[in-house]
C-alpha cells in the first residue's frame, strides 16, 4: 500500500473518534481564528483544504452568511461522510497539489494544519493561489513549538518502547514539514515566496481540559499513535496502552489540562 493509500484508509478509520474529540478539543477554536482573519464578504466562495469532518468549512459558511459557497476537500471519503451529516453539501474527494477546481474562482481559501504533512508544500501553496480570484485571501495554520506536560508524558512514555530516532524518522516521514512550520519565520517565508502579499502572522496559545481516558482516545488516532502501531507488536502495543493508562491516572487524577500553540498565517493574492 502507497503512503497516501494508508494515510487515507487510516483517517477513514479514526474519522469518528477524531471528530467527536480532536475536533471539539484541538482543531475547532484555531479554525474560528483563522476564519475571522481571512474576513469573508457576505456571499463569498471558499475553499477548505484538507477540510476533515469539515470544522474549518462549516464556521466559514456561518461567517460568509446566505449566498455562500463553501467546498470542503478531503482524500479522506470517510471524513468527508461526517462533514455531510453536519450538513455540508459542497464536499470533493481531492488533494492538493492537483486540486480539480479552476482557477480564480474562490474569495478565501484555508488550510487548517494541513501544510506539514505534504511532500511539496510549495506546490500545495502554488495550487491554492491559483484557485484564489485576484484579491482573494489564503490562510494557513501550523503548531508551534510548545508542548503540554500530558503531551510530554505520553511521548516519554512512547520513547521507552521504540527509539527515539526510529519514531522520528517515522514522523518526518508522515509529517515532512512539521518542525520545520514550528517556526513562524519559515512559515512567513513559504506565504511570501507562493506570491501572497500583506501577510499577517498571528500567535496564539490553546488551552483545553478532559477526561484522562478522552485524552489518551484523543491521542490514539495521531499520527504519532499510528507509527506506535506499526513498529511494536500487538503485545508491546498492549503493554504500552496499559502503561500510558496507568501513568496518566496516577499522575494527573482523572483530568487532562492540555495546551498547544499555533501559528495563523493570512496573505492575499495580489488583484493587479
Amino acid at each position: 500500500m502507497a503512503r497516501n493509500d494508508w494515510q487515507i484508509a487510516w483517517y477513514d478509520t479514526v474519522a469518528e473518534t477524531y471528530d467527536r474529540l480532536a475536533v471539539p478539543h484541538v482543531f475547532t477554536q484555531p479554525a474560528k481564528d483563522l476564519v475571522a482573519l481571512l474576513k469573508l464578504r457576505p456571499g463569498a466562495r471558499v475553499l477548505d483544504v484538507g477540510s476533515g469532518t469539515g470544522v474549518a468549512a462549516f464556521l466559514a459558511l456561518q461567517s460568509a452568511g446566505p449566498g455562500a459557497a463553501v467546498v470542503a476537500l478531503d482524500a479522506s471519503p470517510g471524513m468527508l461522510r461526517l462533514a455531510r451529516a453536519k450538513g455540508l453539501t459542497r464536499l470533493v474527494v481531492g488533494a492538493v497539489p492537483g486540486l480539480p477546481l479552476p482557477d480564480a474562482v474562490f474569495d478565501g481559501v484555508l488550510a487548517n494544519f494541513v501544510l506539514s504533512h505534504i511532500p511539496s508544500y510549495q506546490t500545495a501553496l502554488s495550487d491554492m493561489v491559483r484557485v484564489l480570484r485576484p484579491g482573494g485571501r489564503l490562510g494557513v495554520t501550523a503548531w508551534g513549538p510548545g508542548q503540554s506536560e500530558s503531551r510530554k508524558l505520553w511521548q516519554a512514555t512512547a520513547d521507552s518502547f521504540v527509539s527515539k530516532e526510529q519514531l522520528s524518522r517515522g514522523l518526518r516521514l508522515a509529517l515532512p514539514w512539521e518542525e520545520w512550520f514550528s517556526d513562524a519565520g519559515n512559515l512567513e517565508q513559504a506565504m511570501r515566496q507562493a506570491g501572497l502579499e500583506s501577510i499577517e502572522v498571528h500567535h496564539r496559545e490553546y488551552r483545553t481540559s478532559m477526561t484522562v481516558n478522552d485524552f489518551l482516545s484523543m491521542r490514539e488516532v495521531t499520527v504519532q499513535a499510528r507509527l506506535m502501531k506499526q513498529l511494536l507488536a500487538t503485545p508491546q502495543w498492549e503493554r504500552f496502552s496499559e502503561k500510558l493508562t496507568k501513568e496518566f491516572h496516577s499522575r494527573r487524577r482523572g483530568l487532562v489540562q492540555d495546551t498547544r500553540d499555533a501559528y495563523l498565517v493570512v496573505g492575499g493574492k495580489s488583484d493587479a
